[in-house]
């Protein structure tokens, strides 16, 4: 696992990982496996434990927080590639190629929850699943795409509340149709200054994905080597880990300076 990290976070595949002239001479493991040996190992289940022990570990010491945001971030490849996993989908600026990671983010260096899908699984079909995984009250907070009534009883369900911009531009919810408690109390909420103020909360997750891919060990595009959806998973999550730790050492770095 450790030979895969450090081929994560120099954004180069497992094979360069397991020559010796790659490593610095402090760092470098006493024996090192060949590439096919490392391949076949972190197909295991019990790499894939280690990795999300890890992961769990850091949102383990977080506290628990009253405000969460959630959006999509995606990850495009090249429209070229034959990754038969990948899938056309809207990217913010226009359909391309590949996949997504969809988030539920707190205070914390790490996401309270994600998922990595293809490009093109709706925002709102997974947003059902990660919410379903927030075990304590809280509001959710998340761009016009989340707002539906299946989301919002989602939220009730786990006994918090999405706040979502209203779909509708007219001010008013459809009376034709039986709406969610809690979409009717998001109505409410949106009329309020504590409602705007909520809005203006999501822009929180922008700068959580602005900060994971702005330094060097973050993630950037997908790597030729990143494909089908279980390396895709396992690479954004040892990116997620490695920028929660980059995170934590700048911070404990920045507080040891003003001691």
């Amino acid at each position: 696992m450790v030979i895969y990290f450090w081929a994560v976070v120099h954004d180069r595949p497992t094979s360069w990982a397991c020559e010796i002239e790659n490593w610095d001479a402090c760092s470098v493991p006493i024996r090192l496996p060949n590439q096919s040996t490392v391949s076949r190992r972190l197909r295991t289940t019990q790499i894939e434990q280690m990795i999300e022990s890890i992961f769990q570990s850091f949102t383990l010491h977080t506290l628990l927080p009253q405000y969460l945001c959630i959006d999509g971030k995606p990850l495009v490849i090249s429209d070229h590639s034959r990754d038969p996993d990948a899938q056309n989908g809207w990217a913010g600026f226009g359909f391309a190629k590949g996949y997504k990671l969809h988030a539920i983010w707190g205070k914390g260096p790490i996401p309270v929850c994600f998922s990595v899908t293809s490009l093109n699984v709706g925002e709102a079909k997974v947003a059902r699943d990660l919410i379903k995984q927030i075990q304590h009250p809280a509001y959710i907070v998340g761009d016009k795409q989340y707002d539906s009534n299946p989301l919002h009883e989602a939220a009730r369900a786990q006994n918090c509340q999405l706040i979502a911009e209203q779909k509708n531009r007219s001010g008013r919810l459809a009376a034709k149709r039986k709406h969610s408690p809690n979409r009717i109390k998001c109505f409410e909420i949106l009329k309020t200054t504590k409602g705007k103020r909520l809005l203006k909360y999501r822009d929180r997750i922008e700068r959580h994905f602005g900060k994971l891919t702005c330094h060097g060990a973050g993630l950037g595009p997908l790597p030729a080597w990143v494909r089908t959806i279980q390396r895709v998973q396992m690479w954004v999550k040892a990116k997620l880990i490695i920028n929660a730790i980059h995170t934590i050492y700048n911070k404990n770095k920045t507080m040891n300076a003003l001691a």
